[in-house]
């Protein structure tokens, strides 16, 4: 059996924000994957959901995401047109498999949590001496994040990665958004994990950002989108698969080089 466990925000869907950065608002082949109180919240193109649903009728899709649960099913296409027994969330710290939570998963996390990094209210009190202007949020007691009102300087963002460095944490700054995630959450321990539950053979990733090197490594096939954190990293991205576009069409020009893999490897 083959996966493909893909980053879901700036890579396979994108929020008004993100058109915004990339020009890409208002084109007519988007379509709304998202609602927030009625308003529609992200997009992607009409032909990468059909190529996506191809995708996922011939291997094991698993989304991996920061986004919490509950923020992950607000992604109404995943309940109406795509069958996913197994979601990845909170950037790995759980697991659901047909929407309910994969206990043993949860257990070992936690134990790591407990052991290899400083606790969650630690770091947030020793990150309060940063002077980050912007709103923080905290994401299941797990991790937090900062909505930046004005971007950080090269040198501040070195200043962030020793202190959350010396603390068993690391940084990734997606957008306006800066996370504080500790080491033992990890998108690619959690996709090992289903991995190796699921006997897979082969795994193709895709993702944009700092987060999602921890499991893109790993797999057979890795695409990453020619924008963000990550295609700027060259000592991190270089072994994979750039794609020549940004955007949106970013997300639909891997779906269909995935699919053309496919049919090679058939």
């Amino acid at each position: 059996m083959r996966m493909f466990a893909s980053d879901l925000d700036r890579t396979l869907i994108y929020s008004n924000k993100a058109l915004a950065d990339f020009g890409q608002t208002g084109e007519k082949n988007l379509i709304a994957v998202e609602r927030i109180d009625g308003r529609e919240a992200a997009f992607m193109s009409n032909e990468a959901l059909l190529m996506l649903k191809k995708v996922s009728a011939q291997m094991l899709f698993v989304p991996v995401t920061t986004r919490t649960y509950g923020q992950f099913k607000r992604i109404f296409i995943f309940e109406d047109n795509l069958n996913i027994p197994y979601t990845i969330t909170s950037n790995g710290a759980n697991i659901h498999y047909h929407g309910k939570p994969l206990d043993e998963w949860s257990g070992i996390v936690r134990k790591r949590l407990n052991s290899e990094c400083a606790l969650l209210e630690e770091m947030l009190d020793r990150s309060q001496c940063l002077e980050l202007n912007g709103k923080i949020k905290t994401a299941e007691n797990l991790f937090f994040y900062y909505i930046l009102n004005e971007q950080i300087t090269p040198a501040a963002k070195e200043e962030i990665v020793r202190l959350t460095e010396s603390y068993g944490w690391r940084i990734s700054l997606q957008g306006r958004k800066l996370y504080f995630m500790p080491n033992p959450i990890c998108k690619g321990e959690a996709v090992k994990f289903i991995r190796n539950r699921e006997g897979i053979s082969s795994v193709f990733g895709a993702g944009d950002s700092v987060l999602d090197h921890d499991f893109l490594k790993f797999c057979d096939f890795a695409y990453v989108p020619n924008h963000g954190e990550l295609a700027a990293n060259l000592s991190l991205s270089h072994p994979y698969l750039i794609s020549n576009n940004i955007g949106a069409a970013a997300g639909e020009e891997i779906l269909n080089d995935i699919l053309n893999n496919i049919k090679e490897r058939v």
